[in-house]
């Protein structure tokens, strides 16, 4: 196994000593995790606390380990300072896909009730304050509701977009690197592998049926990978221009 980097490892020891601290002053999860940006408990630097956040001891192991394996060589070929900057930008692209993807869940559902004739007003009011009107139930579908409370309500943390991020670079850089899923240990090539894992993400976000769990946001999955390979086109066409003779 390749030996751990400079930034990739002060990032894990970071994500390490911010889910011990969170654990035992719970108030730092409920300052740095990602809410919707326009429920009142949101604020700028969410975007990138998240990234410190996580919900359990499989949540951190699970992207810290991945940070480390596709990571490192990650950082060995970036060099430390554009590395932590990818990493950085793959999880602000995640929070920002994922607000947006919020975003239009929450206006479906506000839509509906001034539809119905409810004043806005109240609404947002009740939103502010963690309540609701049941009457909401009775007007929107059980899917709309879900989609509208859970947007606005819901808090995001983990560190899985810049992860998501780092997956694409890494089947960039090295496409015939044989990878295996813990549950199926078959070796795939990462120019396979990785856009599959990402396809099923985005087929879970769009229909609803979560593949690896409950409770993952699969447009910050996507919004992290869609950055990542922006970035490496970008750095990959500079690169190019930069050798080509005039």
């Amino acid at each position: 196994m390749m030996n751990i980097t400079k930034a990739v490892m002060h990032l894990i020891i970071a994500n390490v000593l911010f889910f011990i601290l969170a654990v035992f002053v719970p108030v730092i999860q409920d300052k740095a995790a990602l809410y919707y940006f326009e429920n009142p408990e949101f604020h700028w630097w969410q975007l990138f606390s998240h990234l410190f956040m996580h919900g359990s001891i499989p949540h951190l192991f699970f992207n810290m380990f991945a940070l480390y394996s596709f990571g490192a060589p990650l950082e060995s070929y970036f060099g430390s300072n554009r590395f932590v900057l990818f990493y950085f930008a793959c999880g602000l692209g995640a929070g920002l896909l994922h607000m947006g993807v919020n975003y239009y869940e929450f206006h479906a559902g506000l839509d509906l009730l001034q539809s119905k004739g409810f004043e806005m007003e109240q609404v947002h009011a009740l939103l502010k304050k963690g309540m609701y009107d049941t009457h909401w139930e009775e007007v929107l579908s059980p899917g709309d509701f879900n989609d509208m409370m859970s947007a606005y309500m819901t808090r995001a943390v983990g560190a899985s977009g810049a992860i998501y991020g780092i997956l694409v670079a890494f089947g960039m850089l090295f496409p015939n690197a044989e990878l295996m899923l813990m549950f199926l240990p078959i070796p795939i090539k990462a120019k396979y592998f990785i856009p599959i894992l990402i396809a099923l993400d985005l087929f879970s976000g769009v229909t609803g049926v979560s593949i690896f769990g409950s409770n993952i946001a699969h447009f910050a999955h996507v919004g992290g990978a869609l950055i990542g390979f922006v970035l490496m086109k970008l750095w990959q066409k500079r690169s190019f221009d930069d050798r080509r003779l005039y």
